[in-house]
């Protein structure tokens, strides 16, 4: 019977406070591991105490620093703190990130930077920050967050995709780098079922037919949750995921598979 057991591991989770974050924090919590989290939130909002409360329902320590991922001393400021209280860090899970969908003819200089050091610096940098302290554990192991864009796109995502394209290419050197005392792979995920992509739903006229439309697009019927790529990101973590290994895994529900003409 297949067990993934994640007890007296120490995972480091950007983005903890909402969607996808917050799922993988959740997750990790119930394998066993204490989780290190951060977001842009105070530590008095709501959104922070549900995490430390998922640690809590299943007896699991927490820690929560506020950060802002694009600054590079709020960075080494998490990760010395996690390694304070905890002493090590066993898995990285670089998930923080933000949309940013501007198109690539009226897309400003400014767009372009600040999507460049959200959704590709900072993932290079703490990686590179927790590089001395994944060597030294038995499976040290880093997944970044990318997104189904990395594959394939539509109009109007750009400069999103771009970095969310390059993000393959940090996984492949972290690996090919850093291996074999570090792991590092990618998980690209799809349409995920959070607050964003139901504003994202709210957004049209008839919100309920938008879902429709989306499912649809799904061979299996629907989206997915961000319980999925928690999951998913603590089995490629455990023993069982070993073998993975610079490569990214397209979680999408079989969309890209689909042609879509309409």
């Amino acid at each position: 019977m297949l067990n993934i057991d994640l007890k007296n591991k120490v995972v480091l989770v950007t983005g903890v406070t909402s969607g996808i974050g917050a799922g993988i924090a959740a997750i990790f919590s119930q394998a066993g591991s204490v989780v290190s989290g951060c977001g842009r939130r105070e530590e008095s909002h709501t959104d922070v105490q549900n995490f430390h409360g998922k640690g809590a329902e299943y007896g699991r320590a927490t820690l929560y620093t506020q950060t802002d991922v694009t600054n590079d001393d709020d960075l080494k400021n998490l990760v010395d703190r996690t390694v304070d209280k905890f002493g090590k860090i066993d898995f990285l899970i670089s998930n923080a990130g933000a949309n940013s969908f501007q198109g690539s003819k009226e897309c400003s200089d400014e767009d372009f930077d600040k999507n460049l050091n959200l959704n590709l610096r900072s993932h290079w940098k703490i990686s590179q920050l927790c590089e001395p302290h994944l060597s030294k554990s038995d499976n040290g192991t880093i997944v970044i967050i990318t997104s189904n864009h990395a594959f394939s796109t539509i109009p109007g995502c750009f400069p999103y995709n771009t970095t969310k394209t390059a993000l393959r290419g940090l996984v492949q050197s972290l690996a090919i780098e850093w291996g074999p005392k570090i792991r590092a792979v990618g998980v690209a995920p799809g349409f995920i079922e959070t607050a964003g992509t139901q504003t994202w739903f709210d957004s049209f006229p008839d919100p309920g037919a938008e879902r429709e439309r989306t499912n649809a697009f799904h061979p299996s019927g629907r989206i997915g949750t961000s319980d999925e790529v928690g999951a998913f990101c603590a089995f490629l973590c455990s023993e069982y995921g070993k073998f993975m290994n610079g490569t990214t895994y397209l979680m999408d529900g079989g969309r890209s598979a689909l042609m879509q003409d309409t």
